[in-house]
């Protein structure tokens, strides 16, 4: 795909993603969508890609959706002409979110991936970062859950991440109000990790990204990203303990494992052999493929 929303560039490991509409400080487009999507899948097949950032160009991050539609904005039936054909409502692909649709894929890839929040991130430009695993933010970030400002519900399924991730009492705060929220109320809730000035909101980041690539397996880690997350909806321990009891048997035959007691052992660097696209263990994926229905 050639990719004009956003950039796409790795550099020593770390893949790089940028939304790339300055001029609308990144407003969220479904071309967007599309190749975030396509992003964010190519990235979990590439073997080169062991982290993921992702920022934005300019002075946002993202600034929610392009309302350039005006009030039809979010209006389907209008903005794709369809409002006499009743047979396209039969296909619930139709009625998709695609801010959801954009947060699952980001669910979905197996890599590690850290937001770098560099300005504004208001709908689903805050939604979006929800499923990253760490949040950095730079002094100049604003957040804002503006939904019921614009008659709408939290996207994107955000009513899933945004609860587990700051409880649910800020974030029915958050999202009853639709406020604009800075930097400082974003760490004190527990959304974002860290608070930096912009000129080292990157820097930040890659150092996240090389302390992960340089000491860890990338299978183990594209495992844990998937334990630690689906666990969240679980119903007992029990089911923690079913998969980390298969992956620790399976795992603990082969060669990462070997390396990394070696390496240990012998007081060096691991340089851990499996990659994530061909020796992930036999028991994954163990969870059953969710469908929109």
């Amino acid at each position: 795909m050639k990719y004009e929303t956003i950039k796409y560039e790795i550099d020593n490991n770390i893949l790089t993603i940028t939304l790339n509409r300055p001029d609308k400080l990144n407003a969220f487009t479904g071309q967007m969508m599309d190749e975030l999507i396509f992003a964010f899948d190519s990235a979990g097949k590439d073997d080169e890609v062991r982290v993921i950032i992702v920022t934005g160009e300019g002075r946002g991050f993202c600034a929610g959706a392009d309302l350039s539609s005006g009030n039809n904005t979010f209006n389907r039936d209008v903005r794709n002409n369809k409002g006499d054909q009743e047979d396209h409502k039969k296909d619930p692909e139709w009625i998709r979110d695609g801010g959801g649709k954009t947060t699952l894929s980001i669910f979905e890839c197996p890599k590690p991936i850290i937001a770098a929040i560099n300005g504004p991130a208001v709908g689903v430009g805050v939604t979006m970062t929800l499923p990253m695993d760490i949040r950095l933010a730079s002094e100049d970030a604003k957040f804002g859950f503006v939904f019921a400002r614009r008659g709408l519900v939290p996207e994107a399924a955000s009513s899933w991440f945004l609860p587990r991730l700051v409880g649910i009492s800020k974030a029915l705060e958050w999202t009853y109000s639709g406020k604009v929220f800075n930097a400082t109320e974003a760490k004190e809730g527990g959304l974002i990790r860290s608070i930096h000035k912009p000129e080292e909101l990157l820097n930040e980041a890659r150092l996240i990204a090389n302390e992960i690539i340089q000491s860890s397996s990338s299978v183990s880690v594209s495992l844990t990203r998937q334990m630690l997350w689906r666990m969240l909806g679980a119903d007992h321990p029990m089911e923690a303990h079913k998969i980390d009891s298969r992956l620790i048997y399976e795992l603990g035959r082969g060669e990462d494992v070997k390396e990394g007691v070696n390496s240990f052992l012998e007081k060096r660097s691991p340089d851990f052999p499996n990659k994530v696209s061909e020796d992930m263990p036999e028991s994954y994926p163990w969870w059953d493929e969710k469908k929109f229905t």
